[in-house]
C-alpha cells in the first residue's frame, strides 16, 4: 500500500481541510499531492513569491508593462497580483469543479491602505471575485473590513476576513455575512455558491502575547503562549457550532506543530505555508480528532491573569469593532503587510526603470 502522509490522511478522513499559504504553482502543486484544497495570498507572500522567483515573473511583469505603457508601477504590481492568482484558480478549478464548489479556492487580498475605506475594499473586492470561479477575496478585520464583508456577500463575493486575531473579530465577521445573505435571500438571489470563511492569525497571538510578555518581563508556563492561539481558535470554534454560522474558520500564521495538531477533526480549514506543509507531511503525528480536547484551563487561567490582551481575543464581548485596528497584533499585521506591498512595489519598479 502507498505511503500517506498525515497531511493526506486528515484530508481523506477528517472533515479538516488544508489549503497551501502562498501562490507558487511548485508548492501548490506539492500541497494539492498532499490534500490541499485551497490556496491563500497576501502583499507579503506576494513579494516572497516574487522574490523566490524572480526570472521567473521578470518576462511577465516586462510584458504587462509593454502591454499598459500607462500605467503606473501601482497598476502593474496589482495586474501581477491578479496573474498570480488566477494561475493558482487554474490549478485548484477541478477540485472546485468535483466539489460542486465548496472548496478549491484561491484566495487574493484587497489593498491594505484600504483598511480605512470600506467603498474601496468592495469596489476592488467586486472586481477580484469575477476574475476566476473560484476567486475569494481577503479583507483586513478592521471596522471598515466587517462593513466591507457584509456588502461584498451581498454583492455575492466569496470572503475570506482576514488580518484577525480574535473572537470578536469572528463573531462580527460571521454576523455580518449572515446580514449579507439575508439580504440576499430577501430579493430572492442564490447563497448556494457562497462558502465564506474567517481566518483567525493563530500563530500572531502566540507572537504579540509574547512580545508583551518580554516588555513587561511577565513569568509564566511558556506552554501558556504557545497554546494562546489555539486557545482563541477553539473557543471561536465552539461559539460558531453553537450559534450554527454559516461561514467556516480558517486557522492561519503557523509557528508550532499545534497550530495544525490541535484543530484535526474540527470542520475547519487550516491555511499552511509551504515550509510547515513539508515538515507536517513528514511527520509521525497521529491524525486524531484534538478539535474537542479544551486546552488545559490552568494554561488559560495563567494568560486570563496575566494578560489583558488575551481576554481580549478570548471573551466573546473583549473588543468593540472600532477597537479592532488598535489591537496589538492587528496593527503589527497591518504594518507588515503595508510594508509587504511596498516590497512588492519596489521590485516592479525596478523592472519600469530598467527595461
Amino acid at each position: 500500500m502507498a505511503y500517506k502522509s498525515p497531511m493526506h490522511e486528515m484530508s481523506q478522513t477528517t472533515p479538516t481541510q488544508f489549503w497551501n499559504d502562498n501562490c507558487s504553482l511548485t508548492d501548490l502543486a506539492f500541497s494539492i499531492e498532499h490534500g490541499a484544497v485551497g490556496a491563500t495570498t497576501n502583499p507579503v507572500i506576494v513579494g516572497q513569491v516574487l522574490e523566490a522567483e524572480f526570472e521567473k515573473y521578470l518576462p511577465v511583469i516586462k510584458q504587462l508593462i509593454a502591454e499598459n505603457p500607462a500605467a503606473t508601477e501601482d497598476d502593474i504590481g496589482w495586474l501581477l497580483n491578479e496573474k498570480m492568482a488566477c494561475d493558482g484558480a487554474k490549478l485548484l478549478y477541478p477540485i472546485f469543479q468535483k466539489s460542486g464548489g465548496k472548496c478549491g479556492h484561491i484566495s487574493i487580498q484587497t489593498n491594505t491602505k484600504y483598511y480605512r475605506d470600506t467603498d474601496k475594499m468592495v469596489e476592488q473586492a467586486v472586481r477580484f471575485s469575477k476574475l476566476a470561479e473560484n476567486m475569494m477575496v481577503k479583507m483586513p478585520m478592521t471596522a471598515q473590513g466587517v462593513a466591507a464583508v457584509e456588502e461584498c456577500t451581498y454583492h455575492g463575493v466569496n470572503i475570506n476576513a482576514t488580518v484577525s486575531f480574535t473572537v470578536p473579530q469572528a463573531l462580527a465577521v460571521a454576523e455580518a455575512v449572515k446580514r449579507g445573505m439575508e439580504r440576499r435571500a430577501a430579493e430572492g438571489k442564490d447563497n448556494s455558491f457562497l462558502h465564506p470563511v474567517c481566518t483567525i492569525m493563530v500563530g500572531r497571538v502566540d507572537d504579540w502575547l509574547g512580545e508583551v510578555r518580554d516588555a513587561k518581563n511577565i513569568i509564566v508556563d511558556p506552554q501558556a503562549i504557545v497554546m494562546s492561539g489555539v486557545a482563541v481558535f477553539k473557543n471561536a470554534y465552539k461559539i460558531y457550532k453553537e450559534r450554527g454560522y454559516h461561514t467556516r474558520l480558517l486557522a492561519a500564521a503557523y509557528r508550532h506543530h499545534h497550530h495544525w495538531s490541535e484543530f484535526i477533526g474540527g470542520d475547519v480549514s487550516m491555511t499552511i505555508p509551504p515550509m510547515w506543509v513539508r515538515r507536517f507531511v513528514g511527520s509521525d503525528i497521529t491524525v486524531e480528532n484534538r478539535m474537542d480536547t479544551p486546552v488545559d484551563e490552568k494554561l488559560i487561567a495563567q494568560l486570563q491573569k496575566h494578560f489583558p490582551d488575551f481576554e481580549r481575543a478570548y471573551q466573546p464581548d473583549g473588543m468593540k469593532p472600532e477597537e479592532f485596528e488598535f489591537y496589538g497584533a492587528t496593527n503589527r499585521t497591518l504594518k507588515q503587510f503595508l510594508g509587504g506591498y511596498d516590497k512588492m512595489i519596489s521590485l516592479v519598479r525596478g523592472v519600469m526603470l530598467n527595461p
